[in-house]
């Protein structure tokens, strides 16, 4: 009779197993809500706004590139841009690699 008892404690036969698997899942559940509000949400957010911005690009913005070049935009292509860095200085990059627009007191 003893060990009935336990096995009856444990979940044993016929003991409710689907309840306490269901239970025993909404920690993970938690942790998805949570890691999506906290990583996904906000990283999704800063990739559509990026891609605005590379969309709305126009000859004469201020750029940083994602190496931290600092540059005027010259000339635009589908996929590249034209910045110039220096009085002569000019040089082709990708449109993906422009992480923000410079403000005009950034000197």
């Amino acid at each position: 009779m003893g060990m009935a008892s336990i096995a009856w404690a444990q979940g044993g036969p016929g003991g409710g197993g689907a309840g306490g698997t269901l239970l025993s899942l909404v920690p993970f559940v938690l942790i998805f809500v949570i890691f999506y509000f906290l990583l996904i949400l906000p990283q999704q957010k800063r990739q559509k706004k990026l891609k605005a911005m590379l969309e709305a690009l126009k000859k004469g913005d201020k750029i940083v590139t994602s190496g931290g070049i600092w540059g005027t935009v010259t000339n635009l292509g589908k996929e590249t841009v034209t910045v110039q860095i220096a009085d002569n200085t000019k040089i082709k990059i990708q449109r993906e690699s422009i992480t923000r627009l410079r403000s005009e007191d950034e000197e």
